[in-house]
């Protein structure tokens, strides 16, 4: 297939600017959902995309080809929280029912579950893969992050927090990183149970964590708070370098934000479903979309791509619109 490589190369010359960034816009959606869209996860090998709805349905969608390749419904527990295993047609999910907290094992290919997860007592609002080995951590409203081998049924370790906890792994996932009560907690992922080896503050931001994530390269991490503050943070020395503000969430919606592949800029929604987008470097914002929804989207960078994704009651896939661009008027 020797005529279809150029192509790729040019994709990967074309480096995300500011410029590209505001030429941005909506390439594709899908409106089909009879909920808000309340979680989804890129694959990080291959072109999948999953999502959760409030529809109670878990779909899979090929980003290359933008089709959904399937809907498997959860209507006995509902579905909130998915994540992709490093297999790209499993994933686990948490429910969303308020009478059963397992996390569920789910192959998308024959839509059977492989494992149950059982431990949190209140809902999970956070959930986490290592990309390293089987493990996954999770966050709940009990106040407990549980430390999980998808081998097994029972959880591997515990780790009692005052809190609403945002956790998450790094992507090497040798240290994940717990955020609750204006701090963020590190631990390394071999030897957590001697505690975290580094806290870092906030700089007073008391308000609930609601996501936190490392970049691509694991030099940066960011936190949301409910309260629209989205802070960035030196993830080994800890400094807090830029806290950008949106409009505060309430307690039932997640504010999220995401890297872009390189870290340069950080996308966010906001409690007025607006979008963000701002220059790490500089600090400034340097695109916003506004939207006529009330509630704030969740937001997802493609790896390695020009898009990102973005799910509120329906799921649109952003790209740049070169035509707009100077630069790229006019080329062949």
């Amino acid at each position: 297939m020797a005529g279809g490589q150029p192509e790729r190369e040019d994709k990967v010359s074309l480096e995300l600017t500011e410029e590209i960034l505001q030429s941005m816009e909506v390439g594709m959606a899908f409106r089909d959902y009879n909920g808000r869209i309340s979680s989804m996860d890129f694959h990080k090998t291959s072109s999948y995309l999953v999502t959760a709805s409030d529809d109670e349905s878990i779909r899979l969608y090929d980003v290359a080809s933008a089709t959904c390749l399937k809907t498997i419904n959860s209507k006995k527990y509902g579905v909130d929280l998915v994540s992709f295993t490093s297999h790209p047609t499993t994933v686990i999910y948490s429910s969303k029912n308020g009478w059963d907290e397992s996390l569920r094992l789910l192959s998308l290919h024959d839509n059977k579950y492989l494992r149950y997860f059982k431990g949190h007592h209140d809902r999970v609002v956070s959930l986490s893969l290592c990309s390293r080995k089987d493990c996954f951590i999770s966050g709940s409203l009990d106040r407990t992050v549980l430390l999980w081998d998808q081998r097994a049924e029972k959880c591997q370790g515990l780790l009692r927090v005052q809190g609403r906890p945002a956790a998450a792994y790094d992507d090497q996932g040798l240290v994940f990183a717990i955020a609750f009560g204006g701090y963020i907690r590190m631990f390394d992922a071999r030897k957590y149970e001697k505690g975290p080896f580094d806290i870092f503050s906030l700089g007073g931001d008391m308000s609930e964590a609601n996501v936190v994530k490392f970049s691509n390269d694991g030099r940066l991490m960011l936190l949301t708070t409910s309260n629209g503050h989205i802070h960035v943070l030196d993830s080994f020395r800890g400094t807090l370098l830029s806290t950008y503000n949106v409009k505060p969430v309430s307690s039932n919606s997640t504010l999220e934000a995401s890297f872009s592949p390189e870290g340069m800029f950080v996308i966010s929604g906001s409690g007025d479903g607006s979008v963000y987008a701002w220059s790490v470097r500089s600090g400034k914002e340097v695109a916003s979309w506004m939207s006529t929804e009330a509630e704030p989207p969740i937001i997802k960078w493609a790896p390695g791509s020009l898009m990102f994704v973005t799910g509120s009651s329906e799921l649109s896939f952003w790209i740049p619109d070169l035509s707009k661009l100077a630069a790229y008027v006019g080329r062949k």
